[in-house]
């Protein structure tokens, strides 16, 4: 009805699975210059789809990320909302994933949304933004914090979605990729074989140390004797 509505009457609609098709013969004709895309989270795809793909996943939205990739232009750019476990899953098919990311295209940019933003409460998501054909060497970082008009943390939701207010200091720092108490950038050379690309604030103090048990103890002895001598004081003037 929507397409109707906007003036297309003979939509040309394919019933697939997208994950169907075998990457490995995508052709130039098929590739594309932009990919935005929001791919499902959570499916679990059967073994006979994983064969389309070089790294093998049950995890619908990784096949979508390969697929996406795959169906890039060299030099075309994709923005993908993915959720932030990508960044960190210790699991081979997403260490695998990430280091094709990285080595294929130029990460350049990591949108860490908060729970509700393009899911549910409870999920948080991240928008991977990329440029095919040359590998990454540093990706910058941005902590989205939407605030109501009192300067408060708002919650997100289907009622309370992102704006366009929410997003400017992110476009303007974006542009050049200025370092903020947001924002922050990772050479990719320092990271391991697990190419993990968790999301940690370079910018935010490091929370104090927990202090050693034996140390308290200690405090807490010093103290009781402190307290003892006073009490033996107190008593011989009475």
């Amino acid at each position: 009805m929507n397409m109707i509505l906007h003036g297309i009457e003979t939509p040309n609609i394919i019933h697939t699975n997208t994950l169907s098709e075998n990457i490995r013969d995508v052709q130039e004709k098929d590739r594309h210059d932009v990919i935005l895309a929001n791919p499902p989270f959570g499916g679990k795809e059967r073994a006979e789809v994983q064969q389309n793909f070089p790294i093998k996943t049950g995890e619908t939205a990784f096949l979508f990320l390969q697929h996406f990739i795959k169906h890039l232009k060299a030099g075309g750019r994709a923005a993908i909302v993915i959720k932030n476990t990508f960044l960190s899953n210790s699991d081979n098919a997403s260490k695998a994933l990430r280091k094709e990311l990285l080595t294929s295209c130029n990460l350049h940019t990591v949108l860490d949304c908060p729970s509700g933003t393009f899911l549910g409460a409870g999920v948080k998501t991240v928008v991977l933004f990329f440029e095919k054909g040359a590998p990454t060497h540093n990706t910058w970082f941005y902590q989205l914090e939407p605030k109501s008009a009192d300067g408060k943390p708002r919650n997100m939701g289907k009622t309370n979605p992102l704006n366009d207010n929410d997003l400017k200091e992110f476009v303007d720092l974006q542009a050049s990729f200025a370092d903020s108490d947001q924002s922050w950038s990772l050479d990719i050379s320092t990271l391991d074989d697990a190419y993990d690309l968790s999301v940690k604030n370079s910018n935010t103090p490091e929370e104090a140390p927990l202090r050693d048990p034996a140390e308290i103890m200690d405090e807490i002895a010093a103290l009781d004797n402190e307290s003892a001598d006073l009490l033996a004081t107190i008593r011989g003037l009475l």
